[in-house]
């Protein structure tokens, strides 16, 4: 089987691993990132449009607010028959909005939601991928040890999955942190600790409260697109709401290694 060349735009710690992973398994990968970022095996392009030119795949891992943009960039230079996914955490009309534009210069497009810790797992983080390019998403990166479950060839399924998924998954985050404040405040953080990773389990514990201050920022938008997204439903987001609060609190606040 030939091994396609991919181009991954956007850098960061996620985009960076899946580069690393995917030009670590023998693959032509190029990146671009507005801040010039390196990663090992990976050709740094000079700009978007240089790092799809010719490319098979192209990955976008960059985050909702600049998706729209990096596809328009990308869109008059993908080539025919390209597959571009977009593994950004966007809401679903976001993900359509992305697709139709790829769809205009006929490649093919992929709604990706990754679901797990891409920088402990990588190129073996799970997703969920809808659109019709979806199907090509998954016979290519399968084979790569992804495992990518294909949930409908509509656009924006899988990234409605995963909101809804993170409702319940920052909401015990929000709920842990919420109540490890309150313990310290009584004197009690160390009692309550215990008895958190005894329900939840201390490696899940410590990722989900670690994760959300270090991650604040990012997270606080993505519960704002859950919350969003439950009101087209017609659900009342109560605990979206109550999380993205919390996540805009410890995305204002000065980190302990910054103050």
């Amino acid at each position: 089987m030939k091994m396609p060349t991919v181009a991954l735009l956007g850098l960061g710690e996620a985009g960076s691993r899946i580069a690393a992973d995917l030009a670590a398994a023998g693959l032509e990968v190029r990146g671009f990132d507005p801040d010039g970022v390196d990663v090992d095996g990976v050709t740094r392009a000079p700009d978007t449009a240089a790092a799809v030119t010719g490319c098979d795949v192209v990955l976008s891992v960059n985050s909702a607010g600049v998706a729209l943009g990096a596809a328009a960039s990308a869109a008059p230079a993908l080539r025919s028959g390209a597959l571009y996914a977009d593994l950004n955490t966007a809401g679903p009309e976001l993900k359509r909005e992305v697709g139709t534009l790829v769809d205009r210069v006929g490649a093919s497009f992929a709604d990706v939601a990754l679901i797990g810790t891409v920088l402990t797992n990588g190129l073996r983080t799970s997703a969920l991928a809808s659109g019709a390019g979806a199907q090509a998403f998954a016979d290519t990166f399968s084979p790569l040890g992804m495992p990518v479950e294909v949930v409908s060839e509509r656009p924006g399924d899988a990234a409605s999955l995963k909101l809804l998924r993170s409702v319940f998954m920052k909401g015990i985050a929000a709920a842990a942190i919420e109540t490890l404040e309150a313990a310290e405040a009584a004197g009690q953080r160390d009692r309550l600790e215990s008895q958190l990773a005894a329900v939840l389990g201390e490696p899940l514990l410590k990722r989900l409260v670690e994760g959300s201050h270090k991650h604040a920022a990012r997270r606080a938008d993505e519960m704002e697109a859950a919350r969003e997204l439950l009101r087209t439903l017609g659900i009342e987001p109560r605990i979206a709401s109550a999380s993205a609060s919390l996540l805009a609190e410890l995305a204002a606040a000065p980190r302990a290694d910054e103050r």
